[in-house]
């Protein structure tokens, strides 16, 4: 068969371009009419399930986000106003009345055991917190499953989540360590008569926080030193209050250190350490604490996790003049060899 000439082709075009008109006009249809532009839909003003997922050897950690506080500046103290200003100038918060800070919390799988450090604030201070029962469903996991709970306080924003809305436990399958330095003042009521007005709401939500663990046998303080789960120790860091501890997890060359309330204002006490805040119990413990966790984190170049940094609040702390500076954890896949 003879190949088509370029005039074969050219006629051919010619007559498509004169038919294609002709049989739109005889009113056929080759393609749906455009549809009317859709009308914009309303912002959705939510943000994603609060959790972030990393690796530490064969320990799977999951930081839960719990919401944030608006706590007033003026709660900081231990260097000048103006210092303070300028470092949170820093951090273009140079005219905000109040500075925010997160309240997260740590689930870790270890293969063995599902542990989570500290459990949020629930609806004590409003709608802005208590997500962490939601977080922890979104991660894939159940409270139910959750077999331990490490309090690194007793603190209304560490330990109220240990209860649902009816007061019932929502752990009811896990055993809550908290150091008994800290049980002991917390939940003394001896001690709470003898606190100022002010402060003694703070004791009566940590009894009522622990009391079903406690009626079912499921609190346990421990001392400095004493096992708590395989692959995890306390680690002493006394000041904020009396009994406050970090929990170290450890798999294989790898560590992180859940440090609880060493730091509430990243924009101020990485710069400067001798920064406390109000609710500080011992302030001189309290800066010798902080100050020796971040000699050390620095120096280890140790995985840290704060209850009180930015969320997902996991990174490095490293030297900075004469004090330090937070680097945060990039968002990325899980990965054992970070």
């Amino acid at each position: 068969m003879t190949p088509p000439t370029f005039v074969t082709l050219r006629r051919a075009l010619l007559t498509l371009a004169v038919a294609v008109p002709a049989v739109l006009t005889a009113g056929a249809v080759l393609a749906p009419a455009a549809p009317a532009l859709a009308e914009v839909p309303g912002q959705q003003r939510t943000q994603a399930p609060g959790f972030y997922r990393m690796a530490i050897g064969d320990f799977e950690v999951t930081a839960l986000y719990d919401g944030f506080i608006d706590l007033d500046r003026k709660i900081l103290s231990g260097a000048s106003a103006d210092d303070i200003q300028s470092l949170l100038a820093r951090m273009f918060l140079a005219d905000t009345p109040s500075v925010q800070t997160a309240v997260n919390a740590y689930l870790v799988h270890t293969g063995a055991n599902l542990v989570l450090v500290d459990t949020g604030t629930a609806k004590a201070f409003g709608p802005a917190l208590g997500f962490i029962a939601d977080n922890i469903r979104a991660a894939g996991y159940n409270p139910e499953q959750v077999d331990t709970v490490l309090l690194t306080h007793l603190h209304p924003d560490h330990a109220n989540g240990l209860l649902r809305p009816d007061g019932a436990m929502l752990f009811p399958n896990a055993t809550v360590h908290v150091a008994k330095a800290d049980a002991d003042f917390w939940l003394s009521e001896e001690v709470a008569a003898k606190a100022p007005a002010d402060s003694q709401p703070f004791f009566a939500m940590a009894r009522a926080a622990v009391a079903p663990y406690a009626a079912a046998g499921k609190l346990k303080p421990y001392q400095p030193g004493d096992s708590l789960v395989p692959g995890v120790e306390s680690v002493a860091a006394y000041g904020h209050t009396p009994g406050h501890s970090g929990y170290l997890f450890t798999s294989g060359e790898r560590s992180i250190l859940m440090w609880g309330d060493i730091v509430h204002s990243h924009s101020v006490q990485f710069a400067r350490p001798e920064v406390v805040i109000e609710f500080d119990a011992d302030k001189a413990q309290a800066v010798a604490s902080r100050k020796k966790i971040f000699a050390d984190a620095a120096a280890q170049k140790l995985w840290v996790a704060g209850a009180h940094l930015p969320f997902p609040g996991i990174g490095h702390v490293r030297t900075e003049g004469k004090g330090y500076a937070w680097v945060p954890v990039e968002f990325g896949p899980i990965r054992a060899d970070r």
